[in-house]
């Protein structure tokens, strides 16, 4: 139209004209020009309605009032109403029209749409959604796979649950693997719903199947997110009977990576489900799995291994008689037998811990020279802080060289003293029953030793056990039923739910219950968390039982006990848990509320879903009780651990509350999401607090930075040196609390766990929760009650190890680039001997004369020194640059003998350091420690004999395939625990830690004359 108008009053009349053309050309033309003229045309809205409604009006034009109607309505701001009118628009509705309106009425269009199909999800009645808004939605999904805008469909499909669609738009992008891997994460990310993730997944396996090489490795996974154990087990089973060697490392690889989930209950049906060889042999093998099955009941001392090795005899002995094919799938089944019972990768990861330990026993020697013996509460905690320091390493030298005081523990600290053995011997199958020996309760003799100790070794044999407990849980389940003294009862419920941790055994769990009727404080208390353990994620009804009991009985440690069980059986339920939620956070007694927090963040650990973070806000602020509120503050670091960047900001404005308790809350749940992150924003907000004016608060900062901090090097973050300073003042301090005092003396063991070789895993590298981690860290948040609770924080360590495995899982020589400064990742540097004797001797007097005699003589001493130490420097060059070259595996071996040397001469390795810049890459050898934040920089060398069967960053279990079969394979040495708890191997692995402790004899007695 050539002509401009002002004013569309002119069309506007023309509508109550009676000819259909000129209606249908005034809105043609009001259309044109509504974005101008939407406020004057608003006032004739209802006469335009009338149109729309008016049946004799033709089609077209009764489309394009409609058009004209929602158009108004945009503009006015009501959005409902113009997308009920963009509906009746039909075809005339333009999705591929780029304006502002057609932008915003899709999103409101679509948001609408996803929940209409959640409320039909839930209510069964398909009427509830308009077609005319379906077609909309359809045609906006089309458009997006025509114009290859794939991520966008998924996400669309996804929210407006059109599976259909989603897979339309999987299988019609350019890179299905990547697709679908990105499927997979927003499906964990952003579907809130459990019942709809598992359709998504399903969903998603379907499409998986039908590629011409399907991902197993990811199939499984999502398998594995849906419980079904036998479809893993036949994808399995058909990878091992395959003839190609890669295939069989696949499965390996995939069974590396279901374990590392630590879903006991899950991996035992996978294993049941694999099928025995076929052929006449394999009933032979059979009736051998039985006899070692009754063995290991009469001596359950024995472990899983033994069945391994049984089967491997029965199996090599029927070779000659097998089809060859058959043979070495008996092979590679007694092999993914051991990976999946949780043996392989335990007696590996005890290797590792074992022969990489680099923990520093002058941190622990500065500690128990500087707790009062008095103050049972911090020699308690030095001793916690020992066996977290030494988690998995089996290394005790610190207990054996101070059995003097250590033996001065008594009544409950003796049950926690003898209980850290557990953690130390951590994954020591083999040998876990025997270490405890001498504490355990002796059958027939009466209870000879304390029943403290002997609670302890019982709580401890499930430590060593936990999470793999076959060949153990009869010996704990028959010392339960031999006693009636409540502090054995106390460890052997902790051991026992340890020990069957999810595996929902009925027998097991009657058994505990009778302990807990007896109504005994100290046995009730570890039996209610002991049947949670055992009925971690199933959701029983036995939960109301629990129930049931906690409003029965009197005693606060057994309701307080319950609460925990009861919170723990509705593990990753979500939606599922929520009457029971309810039931508990309505409830009167604040201990089942406080149980009611636990019960929302396990229920929905790691979702960070909006629902259970607005309902742990509003207890945090509102509950009348501390308890309860402090427990909601601390429950939101489980709901958000797997975005934990989001945790510092939202419990910001809560680190600043009036309540200490709250205060307390909002460190711990930083400490939980952030843990093992090194996430700046989490350091800042806890700094201030480990200065708190409350005692509580400061350990709990304290503890929570230990646990942001740990594995994190002083290179990349200057504030972890700052840290570790702040500790050792605290623990020297004389006059600090006791309560802060624990907390930094905790903190010392968790920024040192495992000798420095694990950090604090929540989540696998697959995104799935480690259950055993979650679940640990829940427990050992309740150490507020009972510090006995605290061991289970070494639930939640995973190994910081690379540790390449060939087909026969051994682990072969090899070496890879790190390609970083070694310093960003190094070691912290041991501790030097403390030079405070000197500053305590008083000044004596110099006189001037002898100071100029004496610095002449230093002169001279010091440029004849100089002289000899360029000459000497010459040579020394020369020889560095050739023992440079040599591999990073004879570095650490050299570091591991001169840990010493360093110590003592600090000065002249900061002279070699200043002369020589530092590489900016280094080459380590398998296995090696890898910290997460290095995985990003690992890279393997080209000419490599080797190479991963999995793209996936380098950590953990990594299977390899060997380029050059042929060429005999040389295989790293890793040193072994010793097979006994001899002395002598232990002091032996400590020797160099412990070069440091020769200190000088006291001085003779005398007599002080004033």
């Amino acid at each position: 139209m050539a002509t401009m108008l002002s004013s569309a009053g002119g069309l506007l009349a023309m509508l109550n004209e009676t000819h259909p053309m000129l209606k249908f050309h005034a809105l043609s033309n009001l259309n044109a020009f509504v974005d101008y003229f939407w406020p004057e045309i608003s006032t004739s809205v209802p006469i335009i309605e009338s149109l729309y409604e008016d049946e004799e009006f033709d089609q077209r034009q009764r489309q394009l009032a409609a058009l004209l109607v929602s158009k108004v309505f945009y503009y006015l701001g009501e959005l409902n109403d113009s997308l009920s009118y963009a509906l009746g628009a039909g075809p005339l509705f333009d999705v591929s029209e780029d304006s502002d309106y057609i932008h915003t009425l899709l999103a409101k269009a679509i948001d609408e749409y996803a929940s209409l199909k959640s409320k039909v999800a839930e209510s069964n009645d398909e009427a509830l959604v308009d077609p005319r808004l379906e077609a909309i939605v359809e045609r906006m999904l089309n458009k997006c796979i025509v114009d290859g805008r794939y991520q966008q469909a998924m996400g669309m499909a996804i929210e407006c649950r059109r599976l259909d669609k989603l897979e339309e738009a999987i299988t019609g992008s350019d890179n299905v693997h990547g697709t679908l891997s990105y499927c997979i994460n927003i499906s964990h990310s952003f579907v809130n719903r459990r019942e709809y993730r598992h359709e998504v997944l399903r969903c998603l396996v379907k499409v998986y199947q039908k590629l011409p090489s399907p991902d197993y490795l990811s199939i499984c996974q999502c398998l594995m997110f849906l419980d079904e154990s036998e479809a893993v087990a036949s994808i399995l089973e058909k990878l091992l009977r395959s003839e190609n060697k890669d295939d069989a490392l696949l499965a390996f690889q995939i069974a590396f990576d279901l374990v590392e989930n630590e879903h006991q209950a899950f991996l035992l049906n996978v294993k049941d489900h694999l099928s025995n060889p076929r052929s006449q042999p394999s009933q032979s093998v059979q009736p051998g799995n039985n006899d070692t099955g009754s063995a290991q009941n009469e001596n359950p001392g024995a472990s899983e291994d033994v069945e391994m090795t049984d089967e491997s005899r029965a199996s090599d002995g029927s070779l000659n008689e097998m089809d060859p094919i058959e043979a070495s799938y008996a092979e590679r089944l007694t092999k993914i037998k051991g990976i999946l019972s949780g043996e392989t990768s335990i007696q590996l990861t005890l290797q590792f811990l074992y022969s990489h330990n680099k923990s520093d026993l002058l941190i622990l020697k500065t500690i128990k020279q500087s707790v009062e013996m008095r103050n049972s509460v911090c020699h308690s905690a030095t001793i916690y802080a020992n066996a977290i320091m030494h988690a998995g390493t089996t290394v005790d030298t610190f207990l054996r060289e101070n059995l003097d005081w250590l033996s001065r523990a008594t009544n409950w600290a003796k049950f926690s003293a003898t209980a850290g053995l557990g953690v130390i011997h951590r994954g020591h199958l083999q040998q876990g029953r025997s270490l405890m020996a001498p504490y355990l309760p002796q059958s027939g003799a009466g209870g000879g030793g304390s029943p403290y100790s002997e609670g302890g070794a019982l709580y401890a044999l499930g430590l060593i056990h936990a999470n793999h407990g076959e060949g153990i849980k009869q010996f704990l389940r028959d010392s339960l039923h031999s006693t009636n003294v409540e502090v054995i009862q106390h460890g052997a419920c902790l051991g026992l739910g340890l020990v069957s941790l999810g595996t929902a055994d009925e027998d097991i769990y009657d058994d505990i219950k009778s302990v807990l009727y007896t109504d005994s404080a100290v046995a009730g208390e570890a039996a209610g968390i002991s049947m949670g353990l055992l009925m971690v994620g199933t959701a029983s009804e036995k939960a109301s039982e629990m129930l049931a009991y906690a409003h029965e009985t009197q005693h606060e440690k057994i309701i307080r006990g319950l609460a925990m069980g009861i919170a723990l059986t509705v593990y990753g339920r979500e939606e599922e848990a929520d009457t029971l939620i309810e039931q508990m956070t309505r409830d009167q007694d604040p201990i089942l509320r406080y149980g009611g927090m636990y019960a929302l963040a396990l229920a929905y650990q790691g979702t960070a879903n909006n629902k259970a973070i607005r309902q742990l806000l509003h207890f945090a602020v509102s509950d009348v009780s501390d308890d309860v509120r402090r427990t909601a503050v601390l429950a939101l670091g489980f709901v958000l651990y797997s975005e934990p960047e989001q945790t510092p900001r939202i419990v910001s404005l809560l680190s600043e509350s009036y309540n200490p308790h709250v205060r307390y809350g909002a460190a711990l749940a930083v400490g939980i999401s952030c843990a093992g992150t090194g996430l700046s924003e989490a350091i800042s907000l806890l700094e201030p607090l480990t200065s708190d004016v409350v005692d509580f608060v400061r350990q709990g900062a304290l503890i929570a930075m230990a646990m942001v901090m740990v594995q994190i090097s002083e290179t990349s973050d200057s504030r972890v040196g700052t840290f570790r300073r702040q500790l050792e003042k605290i623990i020297l301090d004389k006059h600090e609390d006791s309560m802060s005092k624990m907390g930094a003396i905790l903190a010392s063991g968790i920024l040192d766990a495992g000798g420095r070789n694990v950090t604090i895993r929540l989540l696998s590298k697959t995104k799935h929760d480690k259950v055993t981690a979650v679940v640990g860290l829940a427990v050992f948040s309740q150490f507020w009650y009972w510090y006995p609770l605290i061991y289970f924080v070494s639930l939640s360590f995973s190994p910081t190890a690379f540790i390449g495995l060939n087909y026969d899982l051994k682990v072969p020589k090899l070496e890879f680039l790190s390609h970083a400064k070694p310093s960003m990742f190094e070691y912290p540097r041991p501790t030097t001997v403390p030079t405070a004797a000197s500053t305590v001797k008083l000044p004596t007097a110099v006189l001037s004369t002898s100071a100029k005699a004496k610095s002449r003589a230093k002169k001279e001493a010091e440029q004849k020194g100089n002289a000899e130490k360029t000459a000497a420097a010459r040579t020394e060059s020369s020889s560095s640059s050739t023992s440079q070259k040599s591999s990073g595996r004879g570095k650490s071996s050299a570091e591991k003998d001169g840990d010493s040397m360093q110590v003592d001469s600090p000065s002249s390795e900061k002279k070699a350091t200043a002369s020589e810049p530092e590489a900016s890459f280094e080459i380590l050898t398998n296995p090696a420690r890898v910290v997460p934040a290095q995985e990003k920089f690992i890279k393997f060398l080209e000419e490599s004999r080797y190479v991963p069967v999995k793209l996936a960053p380098p950590s953990g279990f990594v299977l390899l395939k060997d380029l050059r079969p042929t060429e005999p394979e040389v295989l790293s040495l890793t040193d072994t625990p010793p097979s006994s708890g001899s002395t002598a191997g232990h002091q032996a692995a400590a020797s160099s830690a412990m070069a440091v402790d020769e200190e000088p004899q006291p001085p003779q007695p005398f007599e002080y004359i004033s």
